[in-house]
């Protein structure tokens, strides 16, 4: 007679990609019955909209039907439930299993127009998807999805969202129309909340905030005050914007959001005459994982006619939109599950010790970490030429104050004044030898 462990044990070599191990050591496994010969189970993955879930479904299936003594297998494919978001008053939000924030250190990069994208993109997947405008001085919604003036209603106490081509949409600028927003930030946190955790969601897959740009008071508090469950930072290749990047990570990790990836947006054009991509401002995806530790989710390219959403349609013919999604549901994934596999660091004197996942350490001396920071104080954003001279870097420099970055870096804030510096995973690995 056929076992659980037997059925288990036949599952353990199909492995999670994103995270890189068995699906049984995972705990996707569950409700696992056998009713003579007859084998059914769910496999809960962490995120409905896995990439790979049928690709799951179809190894599991193969693996138990060999069994002897199976007859017929049933997989059920699941998802984690949603985290409880329950607060005072009426809140909308308990039927949303993951609100992502769209965010920009600065303005200009594309950050409105990216999020508008990403949710038409997670809409054709066939996934529950809602867009969120919050950026109260210059919403982009009304614009994107071509909605000017429309009628916000309210219905027991909730904002009924405004459904463009299947796509449920908020905005602040619906309710101001073209009138100037003149409020403080007491204020903008005030509205911002209220439409956040009023508006009429419904049951949701993803709720994508696009946020205002910048790192000032309002945007902090947004951040603290909404349950957001991580963050995708929009950039340009050019040196202004990713300088700034550093500033949005600190801010998100200061108040536990986990930053899930970087896109870099206005990347490279394609010449009509040569098909050739052509990267005006130089390519920083190679500089941006080294910098920050950060995945770049999508390399997105100068083109016309994006700035129109209005359409389910809109953007289809791009595949760099649906490879921005799929990279999203991965780190998603990668996120829900808590592993062990995370170095620790901490400050003894004159040096950063590591210790690694596999039991080992390393001790980092102040000095020679200090001079190998990558910020773009310390090395040319283009030719990669180092701008820092050693020589000034004093011997006894000390670690001011170290902050965990997620699963993924380290910001240093050190004694010279230094403190733009983060110091990834492998970085630090580098600077070590290991």
């Amino acid at each position: 007679m056929i076992t659980e462990e037997q059925i288990l044990d036949s599952m353990r070599h199909i492995i999670d990609p994103d995270l890189g191990r068995d699906i049984v050591s995972l705990g996707f496994i569950k409700e696992l019955k056998i009713d003579d010969g007859a084998v059914s189970f769910k496999v809960e993955l962490t995120t409905p909209a896995c990439p790979v879930k049928e690709q799951f479904r179809t190894a599991c299936e193969a693996a138990v039907s060999v069994l002897p003594g199976v007859k017929s297998v049933e997989v059920t494919m699941s998802a984690m439930e949603p985290k409880a978001r329950s607060g005072p008053g009426v809140n909308t939000l308990d039927g949303v299993a993951n609100i992502i924030a769209v965010s920009s250190c600065k303005g200009g990069v594309g950050k409105s127009t990216v999020a508008a994208h990403l949710a038409r993109a997670i809409q054709r997947e066939g996934h529950a998807v809602a867009l969120l405008d919050v950026d109260i001085f210059g919403p982009s919604l009304p614009t994107l999805f071509h909605v000017h003036s429309p009628e916000v209603m309210m219905v027991d106490q909730k904002i009924q969202p405004v459904v463009v081509d299947g796509l449920k949409t908020m905005s602040l600028g619906y309710v101001m129309g073209d009138r100037p927003a003149v409020m403080r930030g007491p204020m903008v946190s005030n509205y911002t909340m209220q439409i956040l955790q009023q508006t009429d969601w419904g049951k949701l897959d993803y709720l994508i905030i696009d946020l205002p740009p910048g790192t000032g008071d309002i945007q902090l508090t947004l951040v603290q005050q909404a349950p957001i469950d991580g963050a995708i930072i929009v950039t340009t290749p050019q040196a202004l914007s990713l300088v700034d990047v550093s500033r949005g990570i600190v801010m998100f990790e200061s108040v536990n959001v986990p930053v899930l990836g970087i896109v870099e947006n206005m990347a490279y054009f394609v010449c009509d005459q040569c098909d050739k991509k052509h990267f005006i401002f130089g390519s920083g995806t190679a500089t941006l994982k080294e910098r920050f530790g950060l995945n770049t989710l999508a390399e997105l390219p100068i083109i016309a006619g994006v700035s129109d959403t209005s359409s389910r349609e809109s953007g289809a013919d791009l595949p760099v939109f649906a490879e921005l999604a799929e990279n999203l549901h991965r780190e998603v994934g990668r996120r829900q599950v808590e592993g062990a596999g995370t170095p620790e660091a901490v400050v003894e004197d004159g040096a950063v010790r590591v210790r690694w996942p596999d039991g080992t350490e390393s001790r980092i001396p102040n000095k020679k970490l200090r001079v190998s920071c990558q910020c773009a104080v310390c090395v040319h954003e283009y030719t990669g030429e180092p701008l820092l001279d050693p020589d000034t870097v004093p011997d006894d420099i000390a670690v001011e104050e170290m902050q965990v970055l997620g699963n993924y870096a380290v910001g240093i804030r050190w004694s010279d004044g230094h403190g733009s510096g983060i110091f990834s995973w492998d970085h630090l690995r580098k600077v070590a030898g290991v």
